[in-house]
């Protein structure tokens, strides 16, 4: 999308966002579609190639399906059916996506420039749109937002209110070190190598046709398919190294997957080194200003968790903003935002930190050790399955514990049960042979009846639920939908 021109640029707005990645891309889409005035910087030209994320889960798919977004992603991926761990051609653990509960079972294999591309034509379906080459240079308090100093592409500097600000602008982002915020954590010294590939047709082993992480005393390797042919491949590689060449790639799929040979790289199309940062932002939001994606988190990309949480970051944070700046709801539920996503991205630190060491190990024995371990666990009933489940992020649930009863607030509601509704809130109720059954729309709240359930629901535009036992009367609901918010009682 190109740049717009400075006169274009409002200078005063409900919500600044400042980063158009995936999520900024994706909170934008959203404040598009509740109809929440916003505006969205991004200092980049254009959509940015390279070797990024190249996962969506199926966690990530609802939400980008109450965009209008994800068939059309699915359409340009790849579905990946199955995840395996090896050592080299012995399988320690093979796990399958098939039995999840979700419209999406599968892990979709598709690069961030494409994921990218279809939000941003989203948005621009929707009416919203990105002023590129537009630089954040600071901003201040200006109760009961901040003002916010923007450099355009020509140069000169415009300033913007916003009654709140957005930090969805990466790892080094501007938005957080501006507003004091702490992003603790450390930087792992273990160089990482990663290249998108085309391998030579006939040679694909079998091996690489799923999602593989291979352990190794000589040092991980995870391999995976990607749309149009190609192949990523992640490696642990000493700390001198430069981005890998065909030969090198070749030789890292040889001596640490496959062993008996491996396929011929005919084109390395992007490649890189880096390491990996494990921080979580001290809290993801200040007054006025908010953190997602990279902003607020950044860890290993072992189990491509890292786009996908900010995908939900802004799911969570989107119909917050539009309920607070439309009256529903108090300025307190946007506290919940910390409250609900910290523990979700603490939580994702020290999983991708484990699976991280476990896969880096480097001494003969205790590789040795793992791999028995990893085998043996496989085989103990449900562990493949909770795995499915850890990897789609389908198991995140903001429900304190304990809870009992079968419906707990704060839970996903699986779309298979109640198929979602856009960005609406949702009532669902039990479907009767003697009463109404046909579902319609009043104000923010979409009516469906559902065969089977028993107690009426009512969802959160996220997906998540927000009480049960409900009244059955849609008007009766609506009157009362702020008592229903995070951070209150509910009934």
């Amino acid at each position: 999308m190109a740049s717009s021109p400075t006169a274009s640029l409002a200078t005063q707005t409900d919500v600044l966002i400042v980063g158009a990645g995936p999520a900024g891309l994706t909170l934008a889409a959203s404040l598009t579609q509740l109809g929440v005035d916003h505006v969205l910087i991004e200092r980049a030209d254009s959509v940015q190639p390279g070797a990024k994320a190249a996962f969506v889960q199926p966690r990530a798919l609802e939400y980008l399906d109450r965009l209008g977004i994800a068939d059309h992603l699915v359409a340009a991926g790849m579905r990946g059916r199955h995840f395996s761990v090896h050592d080299g051609p012995r399988a320690l653990l093979r796990g399958s996506y098939d039995n999840l509960d979700t419209p999406f079972p599968m892990m979709l294999l598709v690069s961030q420039q494409t994921t990218e591309e279809h939000l941003n034509r989203r948005l621009t379906e929707l009416g919203g749109m990105v002023h590129r080459r537009h630089k954040l240079i600071t901003f201040s308090p200006d109760f009961p937002g901040v003002t916010a100093a923007v450099a355009a592409p020509d140069g000169s500097v415009r300033a913007v209110y916003a009654r709140y600000v957005i930090g969805a602008d990466g790892v080094h982002s501007r938005v957080r070190s501006t507003a004091g915020i702490a992003f603790p954590g450390k930087a792992r010294e273990q160089l990482f190598a990663l290249a998108d590939v085309r391998l030579e047709p006939g040679s694909v082993s079998v091996l690489l046709e799923d999602t593989t992480f291979f352990f190794s005393s000589e040092g991980m390797l995870l391999t995976s398919p990607l749309a149009e042919g190609r192949h990523r491949v992640v490696a642990s590689v000493p700390s001198s190294s430069k981005a890998p060449t065909a030969e090198e790639v070749e030789a890292l799929l040889a001596t640490r997957g496959l062993r008996e040979g491996g396929p011929k790289v005919v084109e390395v199309i992007t490649a890189s080194t880096y390491h990996v940062q494990e921080r979580v932002a001290e809290r993801l939001s200040d007054g006025p200003v908010f953190l997602l994606g990279d902003a607020a988190h950044t860890h290993s990309p072992a189990g491509g968790q890292g786009m996908n949480t900010g995908i939900q970051d802004a799911g969570n944070l989107g119909w917050k903003l539009h309920a607070v700046l439309t009256g529903l709801a108090p300025e307190g539920l946007l506290d919940t935002y910390h409250g609900e996503r910290h523990p979700v991205a603490v939580g994702l630190v020290a999983f991708t930190s484990q699976m991280t060491g476990l896969a880096t190990m480097r001494d003969p024995e205790l590789c040795r050790l793992r791999n028995d371990i990893v085998a043996a666990a496989a085989q103990a009933p449900g562990v493949t399955d909770w795995l499915a489940r850890r990897l789609s992020q389908l198991d995140i649930s903001y429900a304190p514990e304990p809870a009992d009863g079968a419906y707990h607030v704060g839970q996903r509601v699986s779309p298979t049960l109640v198929p979602a509704a856009g960005l609406d809130w949702t009532l669902a109720l039990p479907a009767s042979p003697a009463g109404p059954t046909e579902s319609g729309r009043i104000g923010p709240v979409n009516v469906q009846f559902v065969d089977g359930l028993e107690t009426p629901l009512l969802i959160r535009p996220d997906g998540y639920l927000a009480a049960h036992g409900v009244s059955t009367d849609p008007h009766a609901v609506l009157a009362n939908l702020a008592s229903y918010l995070p951070g209150r009682p509910t009934r």
